[in-house]
């Protein structure tokens, strides 16, 4: 599945900053990514990736810069700002709750209630709604568990990755930013995550993939996003660049 070039781009920032002290951060970072597309943001260790993902899902305020969202202008000063917004950030530590079960976890913070007053006035949990949603969201996506109701810490890796997956996905209207969703894993666990990423570009949300691995991203990503000393320094199809250019071009040697 390709994405055309004239697709509307959904999330912009322009000239994104951010120092501490001495340290500059972002310097005049700039960014976007096209409605359903998969854009891999690669860069250097210390290239700004971190920071600049953190910028657009609210995990840090730039010093200066704007970010639009649908071509309106959003300040998220913090992750909950940018989940409202519809953009959903799956970090490498995953934020699952191990001893908690599958429906728990995807459902986490967001609670579905009761009808009527046991959910307004005494809050009750609507666990059998949850536990419904939570499989038809896990089958929609291919992620295969033995029960929805076994804890998170019986899966394997690359299954508690679906799961991470799977609740952005679920949430998200607008993208789905992972952060080395392939790290740590096997090669066949691996291939069920990038398996799962495209199952998520093909609901119609754009994914952010930041990624070092060159093989997975050139797999998968429709545009690169080269970052080095916190600015984006290119912005190119993976069609039309090979991986040996990519990486002179991440490491200054292009």
């Amino acid at each position: 599945m390709s994405v055309a070039p004239n697709a509307p781009v959904v999330l912009r920032a322009r000239d994104l900053r951010k120092q501490y002290g001495q340290v500059v951060a972002l310097d005049g970072a700039d960014f976007d990514v096209r409605a359903g597309e998969i854009l891999a943001v690669i860069g250097d260790n210390g290239a700004g990736k971190s920071s600049l993902i953190k910028a657009l899902s609210g995990a840090l305020v730039p010093d200066s810069g704007t970010i639009e969202l649908d071509g309106k202008r959003v300040d998220f000063t913090s992750p909950a700002d940018a989940r409202a917004a519809g953009i959903e950030t799956v970090y490498q530590d995953l934020a699952l709750a191990p001893a908690m079960s599958i429906t728990d976890n995807l459902f986490l913070g967001r609670e579905l209630r009761r009808p009527g007053a046991l959910g307004t006035l005494l809050r009750w949990i609507d666990r059998p709604r949850m536990q419904q949603q939570a499989a038809e969201s896990l089958a929609a996506l291919g992620v295969n568990v033995r029960s929805i109701t076994q804890a998170v810490e019986t899966l394997s890796g690359g299954q508690r990755q679906g799961i991470a997956v799977a609740r952005s996905a679920a949430f998200a209207r607008h993208v789905v930013i992972l952060d080395e969703p392939t790290a740590a894993l096997g090669v066949r666990e691996s291939g069920m995550v990038l398996d799962l990423i495209q199952r998520v570009r093909a609901r119609g949300l754009s994914v952010v993939l930041i990624s070092h691995n060159m093989p997975h991203v050139f797999q998968l990503a429709d545009r690169l996003h080269i970052q080095r000393l916190g600015r984006r320094v290119a912005l190119a199809d993976t069609a039309s660049i090979n991986m040996a250019d990519a990486v002179a071009i991440m490491t200054g040697g292009a």
